[in-house]
């Protein structure tokens, strides 16, 4: 067990790579829990967890595969109204699977493990597990793709953070929580009891499971304000402790005040938790893409701008471990730049004990390449056979969108090079040390 454990686990921060864990990570994966401000294992060591999300797997993000402004559809509810419309609800069904089955396959996840990474953030919508004709009800193929996610990932030494990325009703306005617009999570009562429903069906069926680093509760909840998504949370929280006290909740933060409306979790009887954030330099106005923007934040620049050592005050504080669940540390920055500033965050996220995850493991565009830095780890490759066909899912024929589906689980990647060879580097990377190309 030691060694298995050792697959997962490091003791030095800066260390990514792990010689041998391919071969070695086998058996099931200890249980991770949180004391303080780290994340720790079964026989208290820190684990040091660096990952990727899978995003548009079990919840469709149409920019990710340059789709949202040419197809017909933005968000996931529009496509399976238009594919409702047209085909019926089963054939509508059917064709999900057909995309589910091949958005992500082997070849992913052996390539994540090739990167060195050892935790997976899983976004899901809630009907890929309740039955949305019937509410509180399971569907007949309820954990078909988590316990896949989950099984995947342990056979390779990597732990899963399962996250409610669309809860019923949506809980904010965004396309990422499966429905843009409609934010009926906070104004409709039954969507938020249905949501503690999920919760404790999901509780239950992995409550024993090693490999589960945790439970994102709910992605991005901003479709409220910052009280009363933490009360909503701490409800999240007790239905979920009645049935698993042992695994990881996580807590999220809110767009407009962080994590402040909590105040220290183990004051409101809260424990063996973490908070999540989505930091963003140079994004979604926090700078633009390039070494500065991520210099500054990694190094606490001084200044009114978020950075690292502001966090770290913080968390130490409240005395709670700390999940980015989301980041994006080299997309748009040239190749050799951006894998450098990637492993640069990671080595810093890490001398903190806070677990990462990048988004997204796999992004696609209609031309395909990595240009200067896509957002995924992969892309398709830059050849006729990785190119991306147009559609319109309102008018294209049934054949051509299975066709399309199916085309994700073989079409040629591109890797994003640096990155890759970044990240499995035994050198750490100091950001002070990096230089713009």
């Amino acid at each position: 067990m030691r060694k298995q454990v050792m697959a997962v686990l490091i003791a030095t921060a800066g260390l990514m790579h792990l010689p041998g864990a391919r071969a070695q990570a086998q058996a099931p994966l200890p249980m991770l829990h949180t004391e303080g401000t780290k994340w720790v294992a079964t026989d208290g060591r820190q684990a040091i967890l660096r990952g990727t999300n899978l995003g548009n797997w079990l919840i469709n993000e149409f920019w990710m595969m340059e789709l949202d402004k040419t197809s017909g559809v933005e968000d996931q509810c529009q496509l399976e109204a238009v594919l409702d419309k047209r085909f019926g609800y089963a054939e509508r069904e059917r064709l999900f699977k057909v995309f589910r089955d091949n958005w992500i396959t082997a070849r992913d996840w052996d390539l994540m493990q090739r990167h060195g990474l050892n935790v997976v953030r899983l976004p899901f919508i809630h009907s890929v597990i309740e039955d949305e004709k019937k509410p509180r009800t399971l569907r007949a193929d309820a954990w078909r793709y988590l316990d896949e996610a989950i099984d995947q990932a342990e056979k390779r030494g990597m732990y899963v953070v399962l996250d409610l990325h669309g809860a019923a009703g949506s809980q904010g306005i965004e396309h990422h929580s499966g429905c843009a617009g409609r934010n009926a999570y906070w104004s409709v009562p039954d969507n938020q009891a249905r949501t503690v429903w999920l919760w404790r069906q999901v509780a239950q069926r992995y409550r024993d499971r090693g490999a589960v680093a945790g439970y994102s509760v709910l992605n991005e909840p901003w479709g409220t304000d910052p009280d009363t998504m933490a009360a909503s949370v701490r409800k999240l929280y007790q239905a979920i402790r009645a049935v698993d006290p042992d695994h990881v909740i996580i807590l999220p933060g809110h767009s407009k005040n962080g994590i402040d409306s909590y105040g220290k979790p183990a004051d409101h009887g809260m424990q063996n938790v973490a908070f999540e954030m989505h930091p963003y330099p140079g994004h979604f106005g926090w700078g633009k893409p390039g070494l500065k923007v991520h210099r500054d934040w990694l190094t606490c620049a001084p200044g009114e701008a978020d950075t690292v050592c502001k966090w770290d005050e913080r968390l130490r504080r409240l005395d709670t471990a700390f999940f980015i669940g989301e980041m994006q540390p080299w997309a748009m920055m040239g190749l050799e730049l951006g894998g450098q500033v990637a492993r640069a965050s990671f080595d810093t996220y890490a001398k903190y004990g806070w677990a990462a995850t990048a988004w997204s493991w796999k992004v696609i565009t209609r031309q395909g390449g990595q240009g200067d830095g896509k957002w995924g780890f992969v892309t398709n490759a830059a050849s006729p056979a990785g190119k991306l066909p147009p559609i319109d899912f309102a008018s294209a024929p049934k054949a051509d969108i299975e066709a399309l589906f199916r085309s994700f689980g073989t079409q040629p990647y591109e890797l994003h090079q640096p990155l890759l060879r970044w990240l499995t580097t035994s050198t750490p990377r100091d950001i002070r040390e990096i230089h713009d190309q």
